[in-house]
């Protein structure tokens, strides 16, 4: 019963984390796109950037709403299902917590105070620096909560006596060596992710024959913004690849499947295990020891060196080849965007080009689960790494399993309904005829 409560509520919190991530990352990614685009039309003097800021704040509500929707739920999930996780480091990251929820409504204020104020101000300046706090309250939000995370991965800022955590320093405990890493790569894998997704609508609206100047200009500029926020997160994730390598040297053995201790190891993509041998695979030679410490010739502690109850799932090593694969790909689709426009490239505007621009919104999505569940399920077998396993942390309660259908229920009908409402509301609004409105019946 105790295993089966374990069970159902890892797979409870598996699902609103899984659900929850695609609008937290919206919610952190959209505003900074919609002051950059605002920004442009202003120092341009461009309507059609200003209308991308109009039109995304729009939608940008309703993700909102539903990110909302699922984070209270995920600090309801942890509490009822994570009792003794919380009895052990509530009073920890109890901080952090409140300071996201602070952060959260800093940035609804003045979201509602943006929202309400078009053409209201005198001189458009003004209303373009509400989004500044906007922006802000976003990334803080996601910074405190990924606080909470670091915390769990590598715990600090205290003194166990007794199986109690006593003299607690809050401020510390945030400030753990998995921080910097963690928000580092959550942050610019938003803002990637984003501008890859708000590509995507362009490019299909494009293929379908809609406005032409005002879906290039939006193309344009969040591929060169994809561009830079593709290579940042490849940057952290180098930085998180030799974090791992020194604080967690088991996930990243089971990332990799690298099994024995040795110098020089290769870095392993896809493939198939047949018990501890590696078939079918793609090797890079020397390149797992160089992300682990620069070194094309270090030494990687191998799987092996651990006892097996507390190896982390091997089959993180396939979300991690799916993260890394599209974030590769994002790379060389931007560039190649970018380039073909500044050499006049006639293939970028072919219509199999286009259809991989609307392809990279949706398998930007899918590296950020991937991502996630590599972070997640390469904690395990610990809740709190080192001091409390996942089993212990859980509820004993039985019937887990009908709030998980219940929930699955729920996140299903708030996904298919955010769907339509954001469908309907640009459907009913097109981009013609608020061009056509806002520029005295003069179409573009």
């Amino acid at each position: 019963m105790e295993n089966s409560a374990v069970f159902w509520s890892r797979a409870l919190t598996e699902l609103t984390l899984s659900f929850h991530i695609l609008f937290a990352t919206l919610g952190v990614g959209v505003p900074l796109m919609i002051l950059i685009a605002q920004y442009v039309g202003y120092k341009k003097n461009d309507e059609h950037y200003t209308l991308m800021a109009r039109r995304w704040a729009r939608g940008f509500t309703i993700t909102v709403a539903v990110g909302v929707v699922t984070g209270t739920v995920i600090g309801l999930q942890l509490s009822l299902l994570w009792p003794q996780f919380m009895e052990l480091a509530g009073q920890i990251i109890a901080l952090p917590l409140f300071m996201e929820t602070f952060a959260f409504f800093f940035e609804a204020i003045f979201l509602g105070i943006y929202l309400y104020t078009w053409d209201r101000f005198k001189n458009p300046k003004h209303h373009m620096l509400l989004l500044i706090p906007v922006a802000i309250g976003a990334s803080m939000s996601a910074v405190f909560i990924t606080v909470v995370n670091a915390f769990m991965n590598a715990p600090r800022g205290f003194d166990i006596v007794g199986g109690e955590l006593i003299n607690i320093q809050p401020i510390l405990a945030m400030f753990t060596p998995a921080m910097p890493t963690k928000i580092g790569h959550v942050l610019t894998s938003s803002f990637m992710t984003v501008a890859f997704i708000l590509a995507a609508i362009a490019a299909y609206k494009l293929l379908k024959g809609e406005e032409q100047v005002y879906h290039k200009k939006a193309l344009y500029l969040m591929m060169k913004l994809g561009i830079i926020f593709s290579i940042a997160t490849a940057v952290v994730g180098d930085f998180s690849a030799k974090y791992l390598a020194e604080y967690q040297p088991e996930k990243l053995a089971a990332a990799e499947w690298h099994f024995e201790t040795e110098e020089g190891a290769d870095l392993i993509f896809f493939g198939v295990l047949d018990g501890e041998e590696v078939k079918y695979e793609i090797r890079i030679p020397k390149v797992l020891s160089f992300l682990a410490s620069d070194d094309f010739n270090a030494e990687v502690t191998g799987l092996n060196e651990f006892s097996e109850d507390e190896r982390p799932p091997l089959i993180i090593h396939y979300f991690f080849d799916i993260m890394v694969l599209i974030g590769v790909l994002m790379i060389f689709l931007s560039l190649s965007f970018v380039l073909g426009k500044w050499r006049n490239w006639g293939w970028i505007e072919a219509r199999w080009f286009r259809w991989l621009i609307v392809l990279s919104g949706p398998l930007s999505l899918v590296a950020i689960e991937a991502g996630w569940w590599l972070a997640e399920l390469g904690r395990q077998p610990w809740i709190l790494y080192g001091l409390m396993r996942t089993e212990a942390g859980a509820t004993t309660a039985t019937g887990v399993e009908w709030l998980f259908i219940a929930f699955g229920i729920v996140y299903l009908i708030l996904g298919i309904g955010s769907v339509v409402v954001l469908h309907r509301m640009f459907k009913n609004n097109p981009v013609e005829k608020e061009i056509a409105a806002r520029k005295g019946g003069v179409h573009q």
